[in-house]
């Protein structure tokens, strides 16, 4: 028996490697026993139809996967506005890791140019770039060490003869404080009945607001110009000065300001409407309601040239 199986052993072999399953068949005819060969012969078919069944299986989920992405990708584009259409699943993927994405922030990733590798031959750096002329500049000294300062071949102290300049741009990081306003009190000793007057306040965009005019502008700059949202704003307010404002708290600057731009909204429709041609482009925006949370309003931003 032990003699019978050895070469069953090798025929398997040359059977996995390149001979065809016919001659297969026949050399396990001649060297098996009846018997054997059938059983043999049925784990060889069971085994033939197992891989089938597994092949089949396999290319049912490659296809069921293809499926699923296609759908999942419908609907990410579905939630993030048309301008995901242009985006890879890739990009997709990180705008759900992301929390909070507007669709300006989807639109103006779409319109980024791809970034292309560079087929260009190397060719000599042409210098080092000029930083602009209008900026301010602070300068820097940087003494010598004591050691430098002295020759080494005489020992007497060696002077100043010039400077080697290099230039790097620098940025202030912002610096928050407290503005506190005290507004001069006076009144006539000699008058008392004329009672005590108080230096005006001046106008200011949200009376009593616990944040100045300026960082009220910058949050507004920032939203609009910089696409910067508004909890990541109040993120970055909350780290930087340890001042905690909410978001509600932001959007309530923003609706004010938008309140104090009426005037000039008008001014610009009075003369869009007096030109002869008008584009005007529309996105849809959910706009969260004072009168209770979770309820959104439909609204639309519009763009008109």
């Amino acid at each position: 028996m032990s003699e019978a199986v050895h070469p069953s052993s090798g025929s398997r072999a040359t059977f996995s490697s390149t001979s065809p399953e016919l001659e297969l068949i026949e050399q396990l005819k001649q060297q098996l026993a009846g018997p054997l060969f059938a059983a043999v012969s049925d784990q060889f078919n069971n085994f033939q139809n197992t891989v089938l069944s597994y092949q089949n299986k396999l290319q049912y989920a490659e296809l069921k996967i293809r499926v699923l992405e296609e759908r999942l990708r419908l609907v990410r584009i579905a939630k993030y506005g048309p301008g995901s259409e242009k985006l890879s699943d890739a990009q997709l993927e990180l705008l759900e890791l992301e929390p909070g994405v507007s669709t300006v922030e989807v639109q103006a990733e779409s319109e980024r140019p791809a970034v292309q590798p560079s087929t260009k031959t190397k060719h000599k750096h042409p210098g080092r770039q000029e930083l602009p002329a209008n900026l301010p500049r602070v300068e820097r000294i940087l003494k010598c060490t004591p050691e430098q300062c002295v020759c080494k071949g005489c020992g007497k102290e060696t002077v100043v003869i010039g400077h080697e300049e290099s230039s790097q741009l620098d940025v202030e990081p912002a610096k928050y404080f407290v503005l506190v306003s005290k507004r001069e009190k006076r009144a006539c000793k000699s008058c008392e009945e004329q009672g005590v007057v108080s230096a005006p306040l001046p106008p200011r965009i949200i009376e009593k607001c616990l944040a100045s005019d300026q960082i009220v502008i910058d949050a507004v700059v920032s939203r609009y110009c910089d696409h910067q949202p508004l909890y990541r704003q109040s993120a970055m307010l909350k780290r930087d000065s340890g001042v905690e404002l909410s978001r509600a708290t932001l959007d309530g600057w923003v609706l004010k300001v938008g309140e104090l731009l009426i005037p000039m909204v008008s001014a610009m429709r009075r003369e869009l409407i007096g030109g002869t041609y008008i584009q005007a482009d529309e996105t849809p925006v959910d706009v969260q309601m004072h009168e209770g949370r979770g309820k959104n309003h439909q609204a639309y931003t519009s763009a008109h040239k």
